[in-house]
């Protein structure tokens, strides 16, 4: 009887020195209640700037341990996608509409928009015989080749401004993007200030009712359209155009500047312009003296309350690298997006820092872990 005694004695001696133990590691290292960021985040949008995102992706990985996972669906999905709430974030090189922010607005509560860089829309063409820079369009040359109010390359309006092209007779091939795009976006934008019968019958938008011909997905829907047809013009970001070796053309400036689409005229198109808090602001038509005349920003859309405190803590800690490691040469410059300037930077740490979980700042959140 003693021994048994004795027995139970020491199992709950053994026990509650199990629980001193528990407790005192408890103590020493991470608080059973203490938030950690998740390890995966999902975001799907705008394939403008998919180039730079899959190099920032891979960068922030083998730097965080976090898998960050975008999809380019097109701008007009990635709306979509976060307004469902089947994204953690969304891109966007459109402002969102207020029909879908008031969409937003009834799903998840407000939606912020946070920029990410600056690129320039190209407009690209295949004419044998000509390369880069040597046809020049004016903006309401270009709308009216869109609107198929000019439909062959010697008419007299190109002429005047090409006349090498005089003996090419061919029609104008037009192929335009088919899906909710903000490359679309920002291009109609553009035509919309610089042409008033454009304005009049088309507008701007993520997508419009074009007046012919071919239609592709994304970006490089757009690229493989004109690469495979001779006598096309379209419209791509640049890096599209970099990459799969197609021609673009001179756009004319506000300032009558003949202008290429580059790394320093999309970052000259910046210059000067008093920026919003909100950053919904398009900048096309610029006029700065040496800026390309199609840039637009480019957006991470994020609701401003986050409902997994996770997710939001690996949110916050992505978009604060993407604005400041992720702006460095090695990512921006060597794909030919801008760096945010200091006034954006300061305006995207702002709106970061706007997102929040249970009434409580993320940032402080994550700062003080």
């Amino acid at each position: 009887m003693k021994n048994k005694k004795l027995i139970k004695l020491s199992t709950i001696v053994i026990a509650g020195l199990l629980v001193l133990g528990l407790a005192l590691v408890g103590c020493e290292g991470e608080g059973p209640g203490e938030p950690t960021p998740a390890d995966e985040l999902y975001g799907a949008g705008a394939s403008f700037p998919y180039p730079l995102y899959t190099s920032w992706i891979d960068a922030y990985y083998n730097e965080s341990g976090i898998q960050v996972s975008y999809e380019a669906i097109g701008s007009g999905g990635g709306i979509d996608a976060i307004i469902a709430q089947t994204v953690d974030f969304a891109g966007s090189d459109a402002i969102m509409s207020e029909e879908d922010e008031a969409l937003a607005e009834a799903a998840g509560g407000p939606i912020l928009h946070i920029p990410m860089t600056s690129g320039a829309v190209a407009v690209i063409f295949n004419v044998p015989g000509f390369g880069s820079s040597d046809i020049r369009l004016t903006g309401d040359v270009l709308a009216d080749i869109f609107a198929k109010e000019i439909f062959t390359w010697d008419h007299p309006d190109i002429v005047d401004l090409n006349p090498t092209l005089s003996s090419v007779s061919e029609n104008i091939t037009v192929c335009h993007r088919s899906d909710g795009s903000g490359t679309t976006y920002i291009f109609t934008n553009y035509l919309s200030k610089v042409s008033t019968s454009w304005n009049a019958t088309y507008g701007f938008g993520k997508s419009i009712d074009w007046a012919g011909d071919l239609g592709g997905e994304k970006n490089a829907g757009v690229a493989a359209l004109v690469a495979g047809n001779e006598y096309s013009i379209g419209y791509v970001e640049l890096a599209y155009a970099i990459e799969n070796d197609l021609a673009y053309c001179l756009l004319k400036n506000p300032y009558g500047n003949w202008i290429e689409p580059s790394l320093e005229s999309t970052s000259a198109s910046t210059e000067g312009i008093t920026l919003p808090d909100d950053m919904k602001i398009m900048i096309t038509n610029t006029d700065a003296v040496n800026g390309y005349p199609i840039c637009g920003f480019t957006w991470v859309l994020a609701y401003v309350n986050q409902t997994d405190l996770s997710v939001g803590l690996a949110l916050v800690d992505y978009l604060w690298w993407c604005i400041h490691e992720g702006q460095e040469d090695e990512y921006s410059a060597a794909l030919l997006y801008a760096r945010l300037s200091t006034d954006a930077v300061a305006k995207a740490e702002a709106l970061i820092e706007s997102l929040e979980y249970d009434g409580d700042s993320i940032k402080d959140i994550l700062d003080s872990l």
